[in-house]
């Protein structure tokens, strides 16, 4: 451990370099990458199983994850946060996934969806109340965007917020909302003006707990059990109007922006099942004998690892790509979706090809194989199902052609 916050310390000490090209990270990342790598091996992967075997929330190894500074990569210092960038993050949330999903689900959580919004749109009050205390991993944000009836229709947000005095009464109910259990604030969207419909839309700052919300039961869920996912169930919920995140009716901007850089993170924490997949596949192919020959030595395992580090290397790049324009103030929202996309279908197609070369080994739990298929499925769902990514990438292809 020791060795380990000293090199972080170091990343910290060193200035962004860039990187000369997609496929070279600097030597600030290089570092990161090896850091993280040597945590996940000695604290993440031992417990990965009982975590997801359990429903557990690793709250010891998220708490040494804060230590180390990655449950805040890229917040600034003076906030309590690591000050690196967003290829920084999504590289560590990568390895942090290739060792436990539901970790890498709580990090990307609060680094993007809840840190995330208030950095960017919140005063200088909000910062120091809702940021410093959520960067060490003793406390955890959540999202709460999502409701029962509108799915991926973000803007349809029948949660309300009404006005009263200099107080916010908030009515309704947020649903599949990650971290809610563990929490202890959240960024939740709420309607404050129906007749404008998704320009209506406000972003509020709730602590937890508070009087009049009340969390539905865990789900118990195909994979990335390790993380809770409940309701949020407002009933004249009674919020300070201070807490209002940004400007009144800028809330439905904030979520989609903030679900362009979830998106660079749930791409990442994809990125890390498919290459757990990959090891887990190679290092079996090597070891198990077929036919007098280990597997690996077969043409047709060959090509499926050959497939599988194809497609996984592609979403990397494409990975990569949309942090660096992130990290240098460009447009990323189609290169964000695109990550999305080819990352969470990589993972389910490594997943699925490791278990089919495991053959019986990898349909046992003895194995983690499974995990690593069960874990990789939501990664098509969440924070925008791969149909809605092929909707984002086109609008903007359209866009851009002028059509």
């Amino acid at each position: 451990m020791a060795l380990l916050q000293k090199s972080l310390q170091k990343v910290c000490m060193f200035k962004q370099r860039g990187i000369a090209s997609l496929a070279a990270l600097s030597e600030t990342h290089q570092m990161l990458q090896k850091s993280c790598r040597d945590f996940v091996d000695g604290e993440l992967k031992p417990i990965a199983a009982k975590v997801d075997r359990e429903h557990l929330y690793p709250k010891e190894q998220i708490k040494k994850m804060g230590e180390l500074g990655l449950m805040a990569i890229a917040v600034p210092e003076e906030f309590g946060g690591t000050g690196l960038d967003y290829l920084a993050y999504a590289i560590a949330l990568e390895e942090v996934s290739r060792g436990c999903a539901s970790a890498g689900v709580i990090m990307s959580v609060n680094n993007s969806l809840y840190l995330g919004p208030i950095l960017q749109w919140g005063t200088k009050e909000q910062k120091e109340k809702w940021i410093q205390p959520f960067t060490t991993g003793e406390k955890v944000g959540c999202f709460a965007l999502s409701e029962p009836g509108n799915g991926s229709d973000a803007g349809a947000a029948s949660t309300t917020a009404k006005s009263e005095g200099d107080s916010f009464l908030l009515n309704g109910t947020k649903s599949w909302i990650t971290n809610a259990f563990e929490s202890e604030a959240g960024v939740v969207f709420a309607t404050t003006d129906k007749s404008l419909k998704h320009k209506g839309i406000s972003a509020i700052i709730i602590p937890k707990p508070v009087e009049g919300l009340e969390l539905g039961k865990k789900e118990d869920k195909l994979g990335i059990r390790g993380s809770s996912t409940c309701a949020l169930m407002f009933d004249n919920c009674k919020i300070p109007k201070e807490n209002l995140l940004g400007e009144l009716g800028f809330g439905f901007k904030i979520a989609m922006i903030c679900l362009d850089a979830g998106r660079i993170g749930i791409a990442s924490q994809a990125l890390g099942i498919a290459q757990a997949s990959l090891e887990i596949a190679a290092d079996y192919a090597a070891k198990r004998l077929s036919f007098g020959k280990p597997l690996l030595k077969h043409q047709t395992i060959q090509n499926k690892l050959a497939e599988m580090a194809l497609r996984l290397e592609s979403a990397r790049l494409l990975t990569w790509r949309a942090a660096w324009l992130k990290d240098n103030h460009k447009p990323y929202t189609k290169e964000a979706a695109m990550a999305k996309l080819a990352a969470s279908e990589a993972a389910t197609f490594l997943s699925h090809q490791c278990i089919q070369i495991l053959g019986g080994m990898g349909y046992v739990s003895d194995m983690p194989a499974e995990r690593h298929y069960r874990d990789a499925r939501i990664t098509e769902i969440y924070e925008g199902t791969s149909e809605i990514q092929r909707l984002v990438i086109a609008a903007n292809i359209i866009k851009e052609l002028g059509a």
